[in-house]
């Protein structure tokens, strides 16, 4: 089936409607272009028609370009990529001028795009070359160029146009950060011109192209006279605008993220010569960013990996099982968050605690995000109405009864767990899963009557923002609770990577090497600040002090002491506790407490880093250099997760690298530990892993499965490929 057709009303306005087969989304791919270049040609030569309409036959408009097309070109070369990019501008091109009088700006026809909903990438960039853009007033819409978060920038115009429409500062949020807006809010920022109900969008679409003038059809940048809103870059207002963008870039990206910088410059050189030549312009730097492996990675891990595992790449071969009744014991912020994305998403929810003014407390919480939503126009009155009414709190175990699945989140104790354990499924044959972070599976499995059915769901806090589920097979645990946990996260619309049992699982076990790597440092003497900048231009996101600071020192102690309990002789952080355990002396628990490495006001608001550490843990001199901080704290990490694989825990490369970037933010740039191992090569990694186990301690040795890829001159995504 074609993914565009075209139909023609008897008042002359034609629609060209965009419905991918097979596809709960439009996604644009090189036959869909073929077939919409040959559309536009037809109406456009077709005396009887007198405009065009180009709109979608799904509840939204388009979620992007198919980025596996993106991976074709690359695989043809540069030139493969600038040819597929320019003929993209050509066909935008054809749709703007619209068959007009190249000298009079006159004869050409109009040209609107009705969006009933979300239109991303070059969802919106394509109607960003039509003379007018209407959306439907849908709140759930998404409208925007999110392109720069998969290390890309918007390559088909969108880069160009918008900053021709709205001027350099005002279009750099949608371009630089990838905002997405509503319909009301996209037309307020430029995005859009109009937002009207959604029955009466085609209608409206109809009236403007049969009203439409001459006038209507020539777009700024083409009129005579034309001059960028803001200013040029040599214009008084535009130089400041650009110094001030260049300033943002390289702040916001610490120089790792060479799309944004890229993007910028096709602005910037663009917006010195005519349109078309900005064009080529804009093309070249998309060519040079699709080459750069930084991109490549990026699309993979977070578009084609990401996609692969939503949709069940590791699912066992068992009947679809949704959940339809969730219990959910613990009404805490982990429980309540869990009831709450279980609400939305249409599931029914009992939600369990102690007393029954804990599990109303808990409930309470899924209220105050949905009058959020309400305040914000995301949702209406009734949906909000709706939602609650699915979570049922009370004490009463009963009522568990009915549920398909039960998610444990009470505190982190496995005798608490147990007693939990043993109350529900006495009450219940549903699957069960703890939610825990640290808690070996297997052991906490021991509590259940019914092993094959117990497995651990890893919710990342908070649980509504935070898009990565952590799944945890036990020993005994079957493909039947695997496959209904799978189940459960694609209902939820978040991302799943499955992991066998171990202790901290995959995560934390590649995180809490970070942050003792941090703590370890500070102990050394290194200048704080040294530590959190060299993290943040290695483009985590957070420092390991910061993020220590985050999550609470408090936990750290539980987590250091537990570990010491578990490991004994062989527990290898005690240079790390000196630190911990003198910050909790000294009551700096973190932010919750207005306390920790960083010095906080009354309100909690970050300060700046605590004075007191420089007393607390003398500096040293000479100090080590920024490369040398970096490599610890970027390689403790990559080692971990090749562990993780080596000793089993990691069955799927794909799910070390998504749920590296989803769940602790490891440099996103890189595309994950083990596409960042692939990059340098694993005979370099392992070198300079090495070396920092001689300088530093065996934590840094390679393990043994890198030192083989090492000899064998093997990557990680050639020896895994069957699995990737």
């Amino acid at each position: 089936m074609p993914d565009f057709t075209l139909t023609t009303a008897p008042d002359g306005v034609a629609t060209i409607t965009w419905d991918v087969a097979g596809k709960s989304m439009n996604v644009l791919s090189l036959a869909g272009i073929a077939e919409l270049d040959g559309l536009i040609d037809h109406a456009l030569s077709d005396p009887a028609i007198r405009g065009i309409i180009l709109t979608s036959a799904k509840p939204d408009f388009a979620g992007g370009m198919d980025l596996r097309v993106i991976a074709q070109m690359q695989a043809g070369g540069a030139q493969a990529v600038f040819d597929g990019v320019m003929s993209m501008h050509a066909l935008l091109r054809k749709i703007e001028r619209a068959g007009m009088d190249p000298k009079t700006l006159r004869g050409g026809k109009p040209i609107v795009a009705a969006l009933p909903g979300t239109a991303l990438g070059i969802g919106l960039e394509l109607p960003l070359a039509c003379h007018r853009i209407i959306a439907a007033d849908t709140p759930r819409a998404k409208i925007g160029l999110p392109e720069i978060k998969v290390g890309i920038f918007p390559g088909a115009g969108g880069t160009t146009r918008l900053t021709r429409k709205l001027g350099a500062m005002a279009a750099a949020p949608f371009l630089l950060e990838g905002k997405l807006s509503d319909p009301n809010s996209a037309r307020s920022g430029g995005l859009v011109d109009e937002v009207v109900p959604p029955e009466t969008l085609l209608a409206r679409a109809r009236d403007w192209v049969l009203a439409a003038s001459d006038a209507d059809l020539v777009k700024p940048w083409d009129a005579k006279g034309y001059k960028m809103p803001g200013g040029t870059p040599y214009h008084p207002a535009g130089f400041m605008t650009f110094v001030g963008a260049s300033a943002m870039v390289t702040g916001q990206t610490m120089g790792v993220y060479p799309a944004a910088r890229a993007m910028l410059s096709a602005v910037y050189e663009g917006a010195l010569v005519p349109f078309d030549t900005a064009l080529k312009i804009e093309a070249r730097w998309f060519t040079q960013i699709l080459m750069d492996p930084t991109s490549s990675a990026m699309i993979r891990t977070l578009f084609i990996n990401k996609e692969a595992l939503e949709k069940g790449a590791n699912r066992p071969a068992l009947p679809d099982s949704p959940v339809r009744h969730l219990g959910v014991i613990g009404a805490g912020m982990m429980g309540a968050g869990i009831a709450h994305v279980a609400a939305l998403a249409g599931i029914t929810v009992t939600l369990v605690d102690a007393t029954q003014e804990a599990a109303e407390k808990g409930r309470a919480h899924s209220e105050t995000l949905l009058e959020k939503s309400v305040r914000r126009r995301k949702m209406t009155p009734g949906k909000m109405a709706e939602t609650l009414a699915r979570i049922t709190p009370t004490t009463d175990y009963t009522a568990l009864g009915t549920c398909d699945l039960i998610v444990e989140a009470v505190f982190e104790d496995p005798a608490v767990k147990a007693e939990v354990t043993r109350r529900a499924e006495a009450a219940s044959g549903a699957i069960f899963a703890t939610n825990t972070s640290t808690l070996p599976i297997t052991a906490l499995a021991r509590a259940s009557l019914r092993p094959d059915r117990f497995l651990g769901i890893h919710f990342f806090s908070p649980v509504d923002k935070m898009a990565l589920v952590e799944i945890i097979r036990g020993k005994d645990t079957a493909a039947e609770a695997v496959a209904k946990a799978l189940d459960f996260v694609r209902q939820l619309r978040k991302t799943p990577i499955v992991v066998n049992d171990a202790r901290f699982f995959y995560a934390n076990r590649c995180i809490i090497p970070y942050l003792n790597e941090g703590m370890r440092l500070v102990a050394e003497g290194v200048t704080p600040a040294l530590i959190e900048n060299a993290a943040r231009m290695l483009g985590m996101p957070l420092g390991p002090l910061q993020l220590i600071d985050e999550t609470s020192l408090d936990l750290g102690v539980r987590i250091a002491r537990a570990t010491r309990a578990a490991m004994g002789d062989a527990y290898p952080d005690g240079d790390v506790d000196a630190v911990l355990f003198r910050m909790a002396d000294l009551g700096r628990m973190g932010k919750k407490a207005k306390a920790g490495f960083y010095a906080y006001d009354d309100t909690g608001k970050r300060l700046g880093l605590w004075s007191g550490l420089g007393t607390e843990f003398p500096l040293a001199n000479p100090q080590p250099d920024l490369a040398t901080v970096q490599k610890r704290l970027l390689y403790v990490q990559v080692l971990e997760a090749i562990r993780a694989l080596e000793q089993g825990v990691l069955t799927d490369i794909r799910e070390g690298d998504v749920g590296a970037i989803l769940g602790w933010g490891f440099a996103p740039w890189s595309g994950g530990p083990f596409s960042w191992a692939d990059r340098i090569g694993a005979g370099a990694v392992a070198e300079t892993a090495q070396a920092l186990a001689d300088a530093h301690g065996p934590r840094f040795a390679p393990p043994d499965l890198l030192v083989d890829m090492a000899a064998k001159g093997e990557t990680f995504y050639r020896r895994f490929a069957k699995a990737a």
